[in-house]
């Protein structure tokens, strides 16, 4: 029989990504931390991918470079505090290429394991990463998964990480069924 969680979850389709039914589920899933404990920063991460594109390692360049600017017109629409900048990988300035290293928030070339499966064909075309303006909602494009979507910040305030995560998926979902 299914758990009390799993009954409380979506079924998943390419542009209504689980998330949970009702506040209980919320409140079930994500528990603040103990406010004494000495948690540093709290980040919840997803990858997510769009029907109709090919899925790594056996994404065309032409699809990478399709999800790319499909993702970038959506992200732009983003409003509220989702709101922010892309960048893409491509002809990136090199000062904010460091800010983005130093952020802790760039992901790079070189990976072993993601080499040998082919993921890092034509690096870095087709490749960027979104945040917000507070740097605490993050979208990497064509990194491992076709979108990475990430909610972080400091402290252990796991709910309002979470919240921020699941207004960002349905956002960035709705997003881009307008732009399909």
């Amino acid at each position: 029989s299914k758990t009390t969680m799993e009954s409380n979850l979506m079924p998943s389709t390419p542009l209504t990504w689980m998330l949970p039914r009702s506040p209980e589920t919320l409140t079930l899933l994500c528990g603040n931390i103990d406010p004494a404990a000495p948690v540093h920063s709290t980040r919840i991460r997803v990858g997510r991918s769009i029907d109709g594109y090919g899925l790594s390692p056996g994404i065309t360049k032409q699809q990478r470079i399709d999800v790319e600017k499909l993702m970038s017109s959506a992200l732009s629409k983003l409003t509220g505090d989702l709101a922010g900048s892309y960048y893409p990988l491509t002809g990136m300035d090199e000062k904010v290429r460091q800010q983005l290293v130093d952020d802790h928030f760039l992901f790079v070339s070189g990976d072993r394991n993601l080499t040998v499966a082919g993921m890092e064909r034509d690096w870095p075309e087709g490749r960027g990463i979104f945040h917000n303006a507070a740097k605490t909602f993050l979208l990497w494009v064509n990194e491992e998964d076709q979108t990475r979507i990430i909610s972080m910040q400091k402290g252990g305030d796991v709910k309002g990480v979470f919240e921020r995560l699941a207004r960002g998926i349905k956002a960035v979902g709705d997003s881009v069924k307008a732009e399909s």
